[in-house]
């Protein structure tokens, strides 16, 4: 069953809609939504489970994929293009292969259509290990993250999910701070969000795979899988960004988008 996902509309023009990764939110793709809103409607989600969305118990990625066309209904979307980074890049590969009618053009950032291994395990640890009824200020949640997550820029991130309770809302002596993912089904559903996105495919529409070229998320390897499931697919590198490359180079990465969303069909 979908869910009414939290979202921000920026723009005028053709519809695009912009989908995180996981822990993230809608704000991570901001950068990009404001230098391509002057020729796009962009519509930024929150994915269910996380930012300001409805917590369900179930999260993989058919039903996420119905959340996204379930929007697109709400609003009289028949066809739009999506833009998806990480899990949200697999996100945006299931609607296209579970809908392809509804879905224009496809970019999707540094993740590829195949499982991967766990990798998020320490952050897992991490975010489940923090008392929150001890946690009186963000330089404190990062203390105690810094224990399982070395990179400040990585617990920076993590840590934008950190919202302090309404006072009015706060029990006395108890927590100030809560966290707006819904970590027990993320941490349940782990293994089904590193699968490779459902359906035999093909989505025959045009598709950009944008990698990082410090990141090995999109290896060689994955060429089959890629040109199997989206045989017009083409693929750029940016380099010296790793997977956070929408954030690092943002400007190159706005202008690939756009060049590849502009061109004729």
């Amino acid at each position: 069953m979908s869910v009414a996902l939290n979202h921000r509309i920026t723009g005028e023009g053709p519809p695009l809609i912009l989908l995180h990764g996981l822990f993230g939110s809608l704000e991570n793709l901001g950068g990009i939504a404001r230098r391509l809103e002057d020729q796009w409607q962009v519509h930024a989600l929150d994915e269910r489970n996380h930012g300001g969305s409805p917590h369900t118990g179930a999260m993989d990625y058919p039903a996420m994929a119905e959340d996204v066309i379930a929007y697109m209904d709400a609003r009289g979307i028949a066809k739009a293009s999506l833009l998806g980074h990480s899990m949200g890049g697999k996100v945006a590969m299931q609607v296209a292969l579970q809908a392809p009618e509804r879905v224009d053009k496809l970019i999707v950032a540094d993740i590829a259509p195949v499982s991967y291994k766990p990798h998020h395990d320490a952050i897992l640890e991490g975010l489940n290990g923090i008392d929150l009824n001890g946690v009186r200020s963000r330089q404190d949640a990062d203390k105690l993250m810094a224990g399982f997550v070395d990179t400040p820029g990585v617990r920076q991130f993590l840590l934008k999910n950190l919202e302090r309770i309404p006072r009015e809302q706060q029990e006395k002596g108890g927590a100030v701070f809560r966290w707006r993912l819904n970590l027990p089904v993320i941490d349940a559903c782990y293994e089904k969000l590193a699968r490779a996105p459902e359906g035999e495919g093909p989505f025959t529409g045009p598709v950009l795979f944008l990698k990082g070229s410090d990141s090995a998320y999109i290896q060689d390897k994955h060429r089959g899988d890629i040109q199997r499931l989206f045989p017009q697919a083409q693929l750029r590198i940016i380099q010296d960004t790793g997977h956070w490359l929408h954030a690092e180079k943002a400007d190159t990465f706005a202008a690939l988008c756009l060049r590849f969303l502009s061109a004729d069909s």
